[in-house]
């Protein structure tokens, strides 16, 4: 089989082109033809010798995941499936604002975990992508989206939170946010580079010493016992485990604060006791809170808090000295929006089924 550039770090493609008997300064050359410009043939590639672009058809592809729709929200938001091969889809999120625009990454087709929250989760699991198809995607967005007037790319941050817990496929992950950080390729500041993670703390630990980007935490509740109902990691990785890992994490983080991402379910976690239980677990940690209002999906078994509910847990935060905010809900229209994102996955966990006889929470 050829081997896809994509999939390649810079470092990694000078040892690629050393195998081939290239000079090393080739693969840089190559490298920023792929990324800055988005070639997607060697042919593209005009100021590389005529018999390197040759060698290179023999024994290489520039493979990116390929289009299969494109939905438009009324709000901007422009959500796109792509084919990753053997009938399995994934899906990625453009977010524009006035000042950015935001790509949503997907790191697995379906995922390994099983929040009981997200609809992603119940499309079961079939495996992890590749470095090439987690980079491919802000490869791809890019050309979809091409420059504003001023000829600047659209895309200024990206975000691991698409479909996938991104440290369930580890050395893929930070082979593609090197790709998206290097200024031979994306050229992305750590800072505007954010990995979410459920709370998996090996990883999480061995992402603060090899590539240490924003961190958004996937908390969703203030207490084990309503995690472990939610999030069944907690079980293996509980909530005290977690914060401990947080606060080890940012002497390396490139922001002086980790954000806390919290579903608002109603019944479930959205009390105010809930609110004061929250701001008193995380005292000593610098933090940000990020409300996310529910977005329902068929059979989800859940409902959103209502947005005065919402509000009045946000002050008991903020009243405690917390910046919160409250996620502003885009894409929904077309089923982009935070934990509805599908894609299609042949799901080798047989989840699927076991949604089938899912009982509310609210009904336990």
């Amino acid at each position: 089989m050829k081997t896809n550039l994509l999939n390649f770090t810079l470092p990694k493609l000078e040892e690629y082109f050393l195998s081939i008997d290239e000079k090393k300064f080739r693969a840089r050359q190559v490298f920023r033809w792929l990324h800055i410009y988005g070639a997607e043939t060697f042919a593209e590639m005009t100021d590389i010798a005529k018999s390197l672009r040759a060698k290179l058809e023999e024994i290489a592809v520039i493979e990116v995941p390929k289009l299969v729709s494109e939905g438009i929200s009324s709000d901007g938001t422009r959500k796109w499936a792509l084919e990753v091969g053997n009938g399995n889809k994934i899906e990625t999120v453009f977010i524009p604002e006035d000042d950015r625009g935001t790509l949503c990454v997907s790191s697995q087709v379906g995922c390994a975990l099983e929040c009981q929250f997200c609809s992603t989760a119940r499309q079961g699991f079939n495996r992890n992508l590749t470095a090439g198809e987690i980079a491919g995607q802000l490869w791809w967005a890019n050309k979809r989206l091409g420059h504003n007037p001023k000829g600047e790319k659209l895309i200024t941050n990206v975000v691991m939170m698409g479909m996938g817990e991104p440290l369930a496929n580890y050395d893929n992950v930070i082979d593609a946010m090197k790709i998206m950080l290097d200024d031979n390729a994306y050229n992305l500041s750590k800072r505007k580079l954010t990995l979410s993670t459920s709370g998996m703390i090996p990883g999480l630990d061995r992402l603060g010493e090899d590539c240490p980007v924003s961190l958004a935490i996937s908390l969703h509740a203030s207490n084990d016992e309503v995690r472990d109902r939610i999030i069944p990691l907690n079980k293996k990785y509980p909530i005290n485990e977690l914060l401990l890992a947080c606060k080890r994490y940012l002497d390396k983080s490139p922001k002086d604060y980790v954000t806390f991402e919290y579903v608002m379910l109603k019944d479930v976690n959205d009390s105010l006791e809930h609110a004061i239980e929250l701001a008193r677990l995380v005292k000593g940690i610098e933090c940000k809170f990020n409300l996310i209002p529910f977005n329902p999906f068929p059979n989800s078994g859940f409902e959103s808090s209502s947005m005065n509910q919402i509000v009045r847990f946000q002050k008991v935060l903020q009243n405690a000295g917390y910046v919160t905010t409250v996620r502003k809900t885009r894409g929904d229209d077309i089923d982009a929006a935070c934990g509805q994102l599908v894609g299609k996955v042949n799901d080798k966990t047989k989840r699927q089924e076991k949604w089938k006889n899912f009982i509310p929470l609210q009904e336990v």
